[in-house]
């Protein structure tokens, strides 16, 4: 397993309010995505992946009409 420090971002959907819900926490995975699909278990969920040149994985996702990023890297 590896050891990955993830962002999860949650986007204001309100014109003109950029903040944004941001939590951070450390986990232990094998693969990141399965973590993604499990974190969204029976909601309907898309999202994009995109591996950056340092390694760290992110994951845009729509979720309920709400925009959502995962962002991964290994520590």
């Amino acid at each position: 397993m590896k050891e990955y420090e993830v962002i999860w971002e949650i986007f204001n959907k309100c014109p003109g309010n950029q903040m944004r819900d941001v939590f951070v926490d450390e986990v232990q995975l094998e693969d990141p995505e399965e973590y993604v699909k499990n974190k969204f278990q029976g909601k309907e969920v898309s999202y994009d992946k995109t591996v950056l040149e340092d390694g760290t994985v992110i994951f845009d996702i729509l979720t309920s009409g709400i925009k959502q990023r995962c962002s991964f890297t290994e520590i």
